[in-house]
């Protein structure tokens, strides 16, 4: 078999370590689905919620009234393990890319007290103007806060 046609390796699911913040959400009724767990695109909210409330939380944005808004430009995740309700999700954050207007992470799910991933995947936001919604560069004071939770930086 040559290398072009080798089949990337499957995603594994990875360790608490890998993270560097945590938020905690808890499941809702609503998430679950016939099949008796939390349905497959909750995972995708679940990633939303996690960056967004570590931001709001942080003072880098007010949804309601920041003259620049995040949007998401791309998200994908891997599935290892069932998340059910009622359950508290914990979502490991990583920022593994800051771009010029844009952040990519890594958010995992976690059971809450799992040492595994359930799923992680990847999301980006680009950073825009709330008006025009053209991308805006990140400012500085962002960057700070993202080095928070920046692969390149030593764990503490």
């Amino acid at each position: 078999m040559t290398a072009a046609s080798e089949k990337p390796a499957r995603p594994t699911p990875l360790a608490r370590g890998h993270f560097r913040a945590f938020r905690k959400i808890p499941t809702r009724w609503m998430d679950v689905d016939i099949y008796g767990h939390v349905n497959n695109v909750q995972y995708l909210s679940f990633f939303d919620t996690a960056v967004n409330g570590w931001y709001i939380d942080k003072g880098l944005l007010d949804p309601r009234s920041s003259q620049q808004i995040f949007l998401v430009v791309e998200t994908g995740c891997n599935y290892f393990a069932e998340l059910v309700y009622p359950e508290t999700v914990e979502a490991g954050l990583l920022i593994e890319k800051i771009g010029s207007s844009s952040v990519t992470y890594r958010v995992g799910l976690f059971r809450e007290g799992h040492g595994n991933t359930a799923a992680h995947g990847r999301f980006v936001h680009v950073l825009v103007d709330r008006q025009t919604r053209r991308p805006t560069p990140i400012p500085a004071h962002f960057k700070a806060a993202f080095d928070e939770l920046s692969s390149s930086r030593e764990k503490p």
